[in-house]
């Protein structure tokens, strides 16, 4: 076979994030400590990150890829302020902690939606400028291995885009954080080139399953005879359902939140909790009125016209595509 490992995407995902947010805000399972400063001295790089004795004390001096203590607490307070839809992911903001700024014990799936969208947003204007175009390269990879439709044209182009983003990463980042997690990714292109899309092949589904198998034990002594019960007694009452009319089915998810019938048109929102008054800039106003604009379907047809507008007018925006949707949205 091609493919000798699946390798998981859901446990590299998290192990990166785990690591970069780590390094970032200086936590006590940072990989920049002082063995990896006196690596830093005995490799013979970096001088300006060795460590210095100050009266007897062992000082570490501040690098690019620290935080401080100002960016930590408006990063914070970014990532607590995130509200996203229902089901989307779990309420981050009860692991994120603005005073003092400190990031708690996040699950696989809260890392996932961090690397998928919000660290490159959280860490805007934050950071130097060389560290933050890396982490978010690093994101952009995940985001694009993510995609529910993938061309396999562009997973051989990102695995050449990796291998430049690695050598970003190395080139601000001490040499400790780079463990094993940090190269299996290159392989996950690959992978998906040949295996098909990593959602068909990642642990969630698993592991959201074993949440429900373990529910089933209530005798710790006998955990398997447990689970057995309790997925046989779950078929036989999804069985018996079948000759029911009117009862929602056992697999059948409850949704939340939902109180509204399916064939009615919603145009007013229900708010979930006590709203708060805030009076909105200009500034504002505009971003908010453009965000609409460029998110809505019938404005898809107007928006392709600007962009091959934009393209025959300037030919920078012909090769840069970073540069076309600047120009774009201004």
């Amino acid at each position: 076979m091609h493919v000798r490992h699946n390798i998981d995407v859901m446990h590299v995902e998290k192990n990166v994030s785990d690591a970069i947010l780590s390094i970032l805000m200086q936590s006590s399972k940072s990989k920049d400590g002082l063995k990896a400063r006196k690596d830093l001295a005995d490799i013979g790089i970096r001088s300006h990150l060795h460590t210095e004795v100050r009266s007897s004390k062992t000082y570490l001096p501040p690098a690019s890829y620290w935080l401080s203590k100002k960016e930590k607490t408006i990063f914070c307070k970014r990532l607590s302020q995130f509200r996203g839809p229902d089901g989307y992911c779990g309420n981050i903001a009860n692991s994120v902690s603005v005073n003092p700024p400190n990031l708690g014990s996040l699950k696989s799936h809260d890392h996932h939606v961090l690397v998928q969208n919000l660290l490159p947003a959280a860490l805007r204007g934050l950071l130097h400028s060389g560290p933050r175009i890396a982490i978010n390269r690093l994101c952009s990879y995940f985001n694009r291995l993510c995609q529910r439709i993938i061309d396999p044209e562009k997973l051989i182009l990102m695995e050449t885009e990796f291998v430049e983003t690695m050598c970003q990463l190395e080139r601000f980042f001490p040499p400790s954080l780079f463990d094993i997690m940090f190269h299996l990714p290159i392989h996950l292109s690959k992978e998906a080139r040949l295996g098909g899309p990593v959602h068909f092949r990642w642990m969630y589904p698993f592991e959201r399953y074993m949440k429900t198998l373990k529910a089933f034990v209530k005798n710790y002594a006998r955990p398997e005879a447990c689970m057995a019960e309790g997925y046989l007694a779950g078929e036989c009452v999804a069985f018996c359902l079948e000759f029911l009319q009117d009862l929602v089915q056992v697999q059948e998810p409850v949704n939340r939140n939902e109180d509204i019938e399916a064939d009615r048109v919603v145009v007013e929102g229900r708010p979930l909790q006590k709203g708060v008054k805030v009076t909105l800039s200009d500034k504002d106003r505009d971003i908010a009125h453009r965000y609409v604009l460029m998110n809505m379907a019938s404005m898809d047809p107007y928006v392709e016209m600007h962009l091959e507008e934009l393209q025959a007018n300037d030919a920078r925006c012909a090769r840069n595509e970073t540069l076309l949707w600047k120009h774009h949205t201004e």
